[in-house]
C-alpha cells in the first residue's frame, strides 16, 4: 500500500536523522572548544538555532504552508544539511570561529521551524490516506497513530543516542559524527522524495496558529498542560544530574531516570491508540500530566536510583499518552493549512517553554535544591494540569447551556408560530 509505505520512509527518516542528532550532540561541544579554546562558544550553535523557531508565528505563516510534499520537504532538508555541515567543514580548515556558528544554528532553526510540523503534518496527510485505502469500514485515527510512533521513536534516540554518542567520542571520533548527522538529514529528506500531503490553498489568506485555534479551545489547554510539562522537564534532567554528583555517583542517577523513562515512552507508545479512543482528550491529558507531576514529587522524597528508574518508566507512559490525546485532537479537528499551523503553534509552545525552564532551571536548583526541586515542580506540573481539566469542563458545561437555551428559544418559537 503506498500510503504505509509513505509512513514508513517518513518514520525510519525521521527516527534516522534524530537518532544522528542526539549522538552529534555529545561531540559538539568538544569540537567547538578544541576548535575556538572559549567554553563560552560551546552553546552558541544551539541557541541561536532556537530563535528562529521561537519567531517562527512571525515570520513562518507563509513558508510553512509551502512545506505540503516531501519533495518540499527534502529541500528544507537539504539547506538544514548544509547549516550542519558548516561547522565540521569549518573546523577542518581551522576557520571555526562564533559567526560560523551563529550562522549555522541560525540556518538549522529556520529549517527545523518549518520541517519539524512539516514532517508532522504530512505524516498525519499519510495517516489519513491510509484510512481511505483501508478495505471494509475505515478505520479512523492512523494519523494520531503514526505521530505517537513518531514521538516514540524519537524519545527511543533520546536515550540511546547519548550512549552511542559517548561511545563514539570514547575512540576518537568526534568531527566524523557531525558530518555523519548531517549525511542523515539529508538522507531523512531525500525519503521523502515524491509523498504528497494535503495541499495548502493557493490564498494569501493562509491560517495564522492564532486563527486556527478559533473553535479548537481544546488545543490550547492541552498545550497549556503540556507546555507546564515542557517547563519543569528540567528538574527531572538537571535535577538528576546533580543529585547524582552531590552524591558521589555522576550520571547514575540520570542514568536510572532516562532508562527507565526511555522504557515507559516505548510502553506508552504501543497503548496510546487504544486508550486515547477511549477518553476525551483534554480530561485524559490533564490527567496524565497530573500523574507526571506525581512522579516528579516521588522523585524528589525517595531518591534512590532504582526508585528513579521506576518513576521515570511511570513518566514516560503518562507524557506519551498525553502527547497523543493533543494529537487526536488536532488531527480530527483540522487539516491541511490548519493542522499545519497547528502543528507549528505546537513546536512553538515545546520549544518556548523547554527553552525557559532550561534558562531558569540551574539557579533554581541552585536556591532549592535538587530534590526540593523536583518536588516543587511536580506540585505546579499537577495544579497547572488540573486547572486545565476543569477549565474544560466549565467551558464544556458552559457551552452545553447555551445550546440548550437557543434550543429552547427556537421551540418557544416555533410554538408560538403555530398559534399565530
Amino acid at each position: 500500500m503506498t500510503a504505509r509505505r509513505d509512513a514508513l520512509f517518513l518514520l525510519a527518516g525521521g527516527g534516522s536523522s534524530d537518532l544522528a542528532f542526539r549522538v552529534a550532540q555529545v561531540a559538539l561541544p568538544l569540537v567547538v572548544l578544541q576548535e575556538t579554546g572559549s567554553v563560552a562558544a560551546t552553546g552558541l550553535a544551539g541557541g541561536a538555532s532556537g530563535i528562529p523557531v521561537l519567531l517562527s508565528p512571525w515570520w513562518a505563516r507563509r513558508a510553512r504552508q509551502w512545506v505540503d510534499s516531501g519533495t518540499r520537504l527534502a529541500v528544507v532538508a537539504a539547506v538544514q544539511a548544509i547549516a550542519l555541515a558548516m561547522v565540521p567543514a569549518a573546523a577542518a580548515v581551522g576557520l571555526l570561529h562564533a559567526g560560523v556558528l551563529i550562522l549555522s544554528g541560525l540556518l538549522l532553526g529556520c529549517g527545523e521551524a518549518l520541517s519539524i510540523p512539516g514532517r508532522s503534518a504530512l505524516l498525519a496527510d499519510t495517516g489519513d490516506s491510509w484510512d481511505r485505502e483501508g478495505r471494509g469500514p475505515v478505520r479512523r485515527d492512523r494519523a494520531v497513530l503514526l505521530l505517537t510512533w513518531q514521538d516514540g521513536v524519537r524519545r527511543v534516540g533520546m536515550v540511546a543516542g547519548p550512549v552511542i554518542g559517548a561511545l563514539a567520542v570514547g575512540v576518537g571520533l568526534t568531527e566524523e559524527l557531525l558530518w555523519v548527522e548531517a549525511a542523515a538529514v539529508l538522507g531523512a529528506g531525500m525519503l521523502a522524495v515524491g509523498i504528497v500531503g494535503e495541499r495548502s490553498p493557493s490564498t494569501r489568506e493562509l491560517p495564522s496558529i492564532r486563527g486556527s485555534l478559533v473553535g479548537r479551545q481544546d488545543v490550547l489547554y492541552g498545550w497549556i498542560a503540556r507546555g507546564a510539562g515542557c517547563l519543569t522537564w528540567f528538574s527531572f534532567t538537571l535535577g538528576l544530574s546533580v543529585i547524582g554528583a552531590e552524591r558521589g555517583q555522576p550520571g547514575i542517577y540520570l542514568a536510572a531516570g532516562m532508562s527507565g523513562y526511555g522504557i515507559g515512552s516505548v510502553v506508552g507508545t504501543m497503548i496510546s491508540l487504544a486508550v486515547v479512543r477511549r477518553f476525551a482528550p483534554v480530561p485524559l491529558a490533564g490527567t496524565v500530566w497530573a500523574l507526571m507531576g506525581l512522579c516528579w514529587i516521588g522523585m524528589g522524597v525517595w531518591t534512590t536510583p532504582a526508585a528513579v528508574a521506576v518513576l521515570g518508566g511511570l513518566s514516560g507512559v503518562t507524557v506519551v499518552l498525553g502527547i497523543a490525546a493533543i494529537s487526536l485532537q488536532i488531527t480530527r479537528t483540522s487539516s491541511g493549512a490548519e493542522r499545519r499551523a497547528l502543528l507549528s503553534g505546537q513546536s512553538v509552545v515545546v520549544n518556548a517553554s523547554s527553552s525557559a525552564g532550561l534558562l531558569i532551571g540551574g539557579p533554581v536548583i541552585a536556591v532549592a535544591g535538587a530534590e526540593h526541586t523536583l518536588i516543587g515542580s511536580g506540585l505546579l506540573t499537577g495544579a497547572v494540569a488540573i486547572g486545565v481539566v476543569v477549565a474544560s469542563r466549565n467551558g464544556a458545561a458552559r457551552e452545553t447551556a447555551s445550546c440548550q437555551t437557543a434550543d429552547h428559544v427556537r421551540d418557544r418559537d416555533q410554538h408560538a408560530g403555530r398559534a399565530a
